[in-house]
């Protein structure tokens, strides 16, 4: 008998609509899960080099938790480009900004395997601040990741 391994192709993929509370979520815990969804490695038939990961929606962002000292001591940096142009802003900052949805994001990208794949997946991820989102139409299914591990929740 011969065993083959089925590889999905990019016509047969079937991507599900996924909503997620981050209030009072722990940021590392959650940006894994996010990223699991993403590539699609909780479906059986998951396919390395295929796009056959879910759509998620993220509300209330701006509420997420980070453990310990992260806050205060976790920095961002990056360059300007120009001499000297080394800056940083620490999680909490970054939180408090005016885009506090983007340390998600960040975190949820750098666990994505980089590349092409890496930014088209990137594109289903629509994470907001707040407890408003534009995507009732697709009618995403809510996944509670609080009740999954009692250390993914954080008060």
């Amino acid at each position: 008998m011969l065993k083959t391994t089925l590889s999905l192709k990019p016509a047969e993929v079937s991507k599900a609509w996924v909503l997620i509370d981050a209030q009072g979520l722990v940021l590392g815990r959650l940006a894994a899960i996010i990223a699991y969804r993403l590539r699609g490695k909780h479906k059986p038939q998951f396919t390395p080099h295929v796009d056959c990961g879910d759509n998620v929606v993220v509300i209330n962002a701006e509420k997420v938790r980070v453990t310990g000292n992260k806050a205060d001591q976790s920095v961002f940096h990056w360059h300007t480009g120009f001499p000297g142009g080394v800056k940083g802003r620490t999680i909490r900052q970054r939180l408090e900004s005016r885009h506090p949805e983007r340390v998600l994001e960040k975190a949820v990208e750098r666990m994505i395997t980089r590349g092409p794949l890496q930014r088209r997946q990137m594109k289903h991820l629509h994470i907001y601040a707040g407890a408003a989102h534009p995507h009732d139409g697709q009618q995403p299914q809510t996944l509670d990741i609080a009740a999954m591990n009692k250390k993914n929740r954080r008060a």
